[in-house]
């Protein structure tokens, strides 16, 4: 008998991520099953899984589930072995109901996705200057959240106060209103117990707001230049201010090769029509796929175009004596901003 050693196989593996454990399971050239195994996400783990994966084999391609996610870490360690990965969106629900749904199975069809060419996308590296930005615009979107928040409890208390709080505070512009209530100076000694807490609320929630705001700018100062250093010319565009930037650049990722043509890049934004055709009937529908926030950022785009911008008025005027309504016009022109904005990203000039 013949005995065939391992490195003549060519192993594909397929990882189900989690937070605290990874599901990895090896297939070869045929799709056959040859292990399903359980790693800790660790570096240990995953030097681990690697192992386990060629000892099989010589390791081909992995496919992994959540790569922006859970599979972070595994992704970000495989890559930097020189492996190939590959991103695997979740098996669809007619697989599911046909075979189940344990972690093991989610693992082996991640292997048989990548090996099949099913799944292709290239992952994000997260090495690179846009991922710091991701992680500013992580904190700088909380703060902005959250000092929205605390001004509407502001408003909402000086709202319900006695009458003399209620006509101080009254009509103030939000930063006025913010930097009013934390100068506020309630006296222990005050009879009145509801003005006592009602004015020492304003005050701590006014504190609160000016905390955020000047946590926001801090997290500007150290968001911009890394926006100006990875797409100056972005910045150039009629409609394109820091935060649209900031979107559009976390989309598109650190890799250079990542988005192959401007068409790749509509249809990730969610802006290239999907053909719906059937027998005679030939047509488009709207994609309600794609990166929303790299959509939201186009759409504030020809928002802004749209009230100042003169070609973008003509156009519109042009398109409404048409029949078309304000909602057709804005996705048509989300399409032109896209192939617009496409070759200023970093991915498309190296």
């Amino acid at each position: 008998m013949t005995i065939v050693e391992n490195q003549t196989i060519t192993v594909t593996g397929g990882v189900d991520t989690h937070l605290d454990f990874h599901v990895a399971a090896a297939v070869d050239s045929n799709g056959g099953v040859l292990g399903v195994e359980t790693f800790h996400t660790t570096a240990a783990g995953y030097r681990r899984l690697v192992a386990w994966l060629a000892g099989f084999g010589a390791i081909g391609l992995i496919g992994v589930e959540g790569t922006g996610s859970y599979g972070a870490g595994v992704t970000r360690h495989l890559t930097d072995k020189g492996i190939r990965v590959v991103e695997v969106d979740r098996p669809n629900r007619q697989a599911r109901h046909r075979a189940g749904k344990t972690d093991a199975i989610d693992a082996i069809a991640a292997a048989r996705a990548a090996l099949s060419g099913t799944a292709t996308g290239t992952p994000k590296t997260r090495t690179g200057n846009i991922e710091a930005i991701r992680v500013l615009t992580i904190a700088r979107r909380s703060a902005a959240n959250e000092w929205i928040a605390v001004v509407s409890q502001i408003r909402h208390v000086t709202f319900t106060a006695p009458d003399d709080i209620r006509a101080r505070f009254l009509d103030m512009s939000p930063i006025t209103l913010v930097r009013t209530t934390a100068a506020l100076k309630p006296r222990r000694s005050d009879p009145d117990l509801v003005r006592f807490t009602t004015l020492s609320t304003l005050r701590e929630l006014g504190r609160r707001a000016l905390f955020l705001r000047e946590q926001k700018m801090r997290l500007n100062t150290q968001m911009r230049p890394l926006i100006r250093d990875v797409a100056p010319s972005l910045l150039e565009i009629n409609g394109v201010g820091f935060d649209v930037a900031a979107k559009l650049l976390i989309a598109a990722g650190d890799n250079p090769h990542r988005i192959r043509s401007e068409a790749a890049w509509a249809h990730l934004c969610g802006v290239a029509p999907i053909p719906a055709s059937s027998g005679k009937i030939q047509r488009h529908r709207l994609n309600r796929g794609g990166n929303r926030q790299a959509n939201s950022a186009l759409y504030r785009i020809v928002l802004t175009r749209m009230s100042s911008d003169e070609r973008t008025k003509t156009y519109v005027a042009k398109r409404t004596a048409e029949g078309k309504t304000i909602g057709e016009i804005a996705r048509i022109l989300k399409r032109y901003v896209a192939r617009e904005v496409y070759p200023h990203l970093p991915s498309t000039i190296d």
